[in-house]
């Protein structure tokens, strides 16, 4: 079956339906839009939507450019009406949208990315190892990979490396994971996203994600800690002050006694005050003696 292109022309906006889309509209990009439309009087770009043989309308893409109709209060929209589709097809028309001209954050791009992989084996299955009843591995060697990055790097401006990045992040993330990423109030990352990926244990990646969808870690790789140190697995992490003294302890350990005596000579200046104090709340004389030596140089 091929998809034809059966009008380009307008449809009235009630009647297209928006069903499981892969990323919801945002409120920022809806409003860009009003805004563009507004000015310039028209909307640039036309929708895409599947016609089904009971007639009924479902949007492929431009899920933003149909709430900004909606909430401009047109009637109709610009529209290319498409028949002889199928549910893959529909979906990379939707991926290839959004990812060629929306504003994709990390996890977006996570996302589509990685749906535009299964998409992209099951429209070319001779791309793909044959293996009975398994899933193929996703690495550089496999023949599916190698096709789908090449040919997503080239389309979209992509290098291959980022490609198979996004798409391992992308693939370790469950609907749920998605979800509750979503609302994190920070926006992830994909250095977190590849964080979350390198999780074998779903208990823990759940852990993460959680974590991080409400505000409690400021990355993955801090949410992996706090949770190693609650489980007794890893000692907390210092603070940055004493991450220093053991790094001047430890210094000052493996230098000789003749450097640690050139240190003193050289620093003296920074060293004996500081001693000095010290030595008040210990010994007084000792005190007075180190100001003597101050004095002295």
């Amino acid at each position: 079956m091929t998809p034809t292109l059966m009008q380009i022309d307008k449809v009235p906006v009630a009647e297209v339906i928006v069903r499981d889309r892969l990323r919801p509209v945002s409120e920022a990009g809806v409003e860009s839009l009003i805004a563009s439309i507004t000015e310039i009087g028209v909307m640039k770009d036309a929708i895409h939507v599947r016609k089904k043989k009971d007639g009924q309308l479902y949007l492929m893409a431009g899920g933003h450019r149909l709430e900004a109709a909606r909430r401009l209060n047109w009637v109709h929209v610009p529209a290319k009406v498409w028949t002889d589709v199928t549910d893959d097809w529909a979906r990379m028309v939707e991926i290839d949208d959004n990812l060629a001209g929306a504003e994709m954050n990390a996890l977006d791009s996570a996302v589509f990315l990685a749906t535009r992989k299964a998409v992209y084996e099951r429209l070319h299955p001779e791309t793909k190892r044959g293996v009975a009843g398994a899933v193929a591995r996703w690495d550089a060697t496999e023949p599916s990979a190698v096709a789908f990055v090449k040919a997503t790097a080239e389309k979209f401006g992509l290098k291959e490396r980022q490609v198979y990045k996004i798409v391992a992040a992308g693939t370790a993330l469950s609907p749920r994971d998605v979800a509750h990423l979503r609302q994190a109030p920070r926006p992830v990352s994909l250095k977190d996203l590849t964080e979350i990926a390198k999780i074998g244990d779903p208990v823990e990646r759940g852990d993460v994600v959680l974590r991080l969808s409400v505000g409690n870690a400021k990355s993955a790789a801090d949410a992996r800690r706090s949770l190693r140190v609650e489980g007794g697995l890893q000692t907390p992490v210092k603070s940055p002050e004493d991450q220093a003294l053991l790094a001047l302890i430890s210094a000052w350990a493996r230098a000789g006694k003749a450097v640690r005596r050139r240190f003193i000579d050289q620093e003296f200046g920074e060293v004996a005050p500081l001693v000095a104090d010290e030595a008040d709340a210990r010994d007084p004389a000792l005190a007075t003696a180190i100001r003597r030596g101050m004095a002295a140089k």
